[in-house]
């Protein structure tokens, strides 16, 4: 339901020359291919399933202030984490890379599962993952592409994420849902620590139909962010 529908008006100078409302949409483009190498499917629908922790970590600094409060992040492993960004010694604030201090903050892959789940928002991990090797029902993970720039085309902005598989397990393997999991990493004020949350699920879909790789074959997932398109 979008503001409007809300019962609440879009004051008219929060709209952009062209009279539009400015959105965020998300794509997920799905891409096999065959032992040869050529493009067998084209799977391509709307992604729109950020988690409960994507949530939390895009909550406002005033949320935290104004309230007194924290909000719990939970990794892949379970584990549970209180989030409390702030000025001072006692809060958590979210590190940026830096291989000399070992902080940890970046994307770590696009999984790939069996399951599904029917709310992605408390989603906390895939329901049933695919394990990374080439034994029997696993997948052979690439690296994953992350944004190098965001792209402007036209009046619309864009970036993407992308990540190949492999499948060399001897037979078929079906794809029923995706997710984005990145390793988050705070630091205090004053940089007198640091905590490492874990790998935390951030966007999670489940397929409109499930995805048949062969063996032999291959599949790259992009998800694509696009804002005024």
């Amino acid at each position: 339901m979008g503001v409007n529908g809300a019962g609440m008006r879009t004051l008219g100078d929060a709209r952009d020359a062209g009279g539009r409302v400015p959105t965020l949409n998300a794509y997920l483009t799905v891409i096999v291919r065959d032992s040869t190498g050529k493009v067998i499917k084209v799977h391509r629908q709307r992604s729109h399933s950020p988690t409960a922790n994507f949530m939390g970590l895009f909550l406002p600094l005033t949320y935290f202030s104004a309230n007194n409060a924290s909000f719990t992040i939970t990794s892949t492993a379970g584990a549970s984490s209180s989030y409390k960004p702030g000025l001072g010694s006692s809060y958590q604030n979210i590190a940026y890379p830096s291989s000399q201090n070992n902080y940890y903050t970046y994307v770590v892959m696009i999984q790939v599962g069996t399951g599904t789940q029917s709310n992605p928002y408390t989603a906390t991990d895939l329901a049933s993952p695919i394990a990374n090797g080439s034994s029997g029902g696993q997948l052979v993970y690439q690296s994953v592409v992350p944004p190098s720039s965001v792209i402007v085309s036209g009046d619309s902005a864009y970036l993407y994420i992308s990540q190949t598989y492999n499948n060399q397990s001897g037979g078929t393997i079906t794809i029923s849902e995706v997710g984005i999991i990145t390793e988050i990493e705070t630091v205090t004020y004053n940089n007198s620590g640091s905590t490492n949350l874990g790998q935390i699920l951030v966007w999670y879909d489940t397929l409109s139909s499930s995805i048949s790789v062969p063996n032999g074959g291959s599949v790259t997932i992009y998800f694509t962010f696009v804002v005024n398109p």
